[in-house]
């Protein structure tokens, strides 16, 4: 499980959180037992408001050993912060839909893997692990539905140019289990479905039951957010990530071992969103503060 929260999930809410608050909800994530915790990006602080202070949180939080904590950056103006910043990993991004990537980040989906490869061979040559992601792999907000073909060219891309993980995308939340589980079929005929991982939103309620239909063609990596936060700024009506205690609260029951303690993954739940001023989205806080089994 990688958690994508203190980065996907708090850069789409309408509030801001200080340093502070973001310093001591990575640091919950990693002592819940997350090996990959999201941290931040380094973007324009214009877009993107609610990650401006990115270097003061990797200043300031304390790193376990053991934990990745990536950062997303978008050209190699990004990527030298984050050198900067001590960053030990980074992700880059991109988008299968044309229409999604230009509305997005202002930029056609070759522009942005052009803008990418330098950034993945300055990493290389630092030996610094990189994450691809690719957006609107199910669907996309402007152009209805994508092709496969469309992402699997990206991905391809992504993993030529050194990514270790592609990371595909369900931006709006339109998947349901047999098109995912098309979707890998495809995409992994070009990237191995070992260095395939996936990122549901739960817009319609498909996510952990997408997550589950993948899991059974061999993907053993998703990306999840604590209390469901977060959506997308450029899809409108697309709800938050799924759930990161939902899904550990799955693969329990499934008999998955995660490393993850279910416990403290609601507690850092429940501590962000009282700094958000919001309940958790998440079935099981929701459970859990009901009475339901604690």
């Amino acid at each position: 499980m990688v958690e994508v929260g203190p980065r996907d999930g708090l850069q789409n809410e309408a509030g801001t959180v200080p340093a502070a608050v973001r310093i001591g909800f990575i640091d919950r994530l990693a002592e819940a037992g997350f090996r990959v915790v999201e941290a931040g990006s380094f973007v324009s602080a214009e877009r993107v408001p609610q990650m401006a202070d990115t270097a003061a949180v990797m200043a300031g939080i304390a790193r376990k050993p053991g934990v990745s904590y990536p950062v997303l950056v978008p050209n190699m103006k990004g990527f030298e912060a984050a050198v900067a910043a001590g960053a030990g990993e980074v992700a880059v991004f991109a988008a299968a839909s044309e229409t999604f990537s230009r509305k997005n980040i202002n930029c056609s989906i070759s522009g942005s893997l052009e803008r990418f490869a330098p950034v993945c061979a300055a990493a290389k040559a630092r030996a610094m692990p990189v994450r691809g992601y690719v957006s609107c792999v199910l669907g996309c907000p402007y152009e209805g539905d994508v092709p496969a073909a469309a992402v699997t060219r990206v991905a391809g891309r992504l993993l030529a140019m050194g990514c270790y993980e592609i990371s595909l995308g369900d931006t709006i939340g339109v998947g349901t289990p047999a098109r995912a589980q098309d979707l890998v079929d495809a995409v992994a005929r070009v990237v191995p479905v070992e260095k395939l991982a996936v990122h549901f939103h739960d817009t319609y309620g498909q996510a952990l039951a997408n997550i589950l239909a993948v899991l059974e063609r061999g993907v053993a990596v998703t990306d999840g957010s604590v209390a469901g936060l977060g959506g997308c700024p450029y899809a409108d009506g697309a709800s938050g990530n799924v759930a990161s205690e939902d899904v550990r609260y799955m693969l329990g029951g499934l008999g998955v071992e995660t490393g993850i303690d279910l416990d403290a993954l609601v507690e850092a739940g429940r501590f962000i969103c009282a700094a958000l001023g919001r309940e958790p989205a998440s079935k099981v806080a929701l459970a859990w503060a009901g009475g339901d089994g604690r």
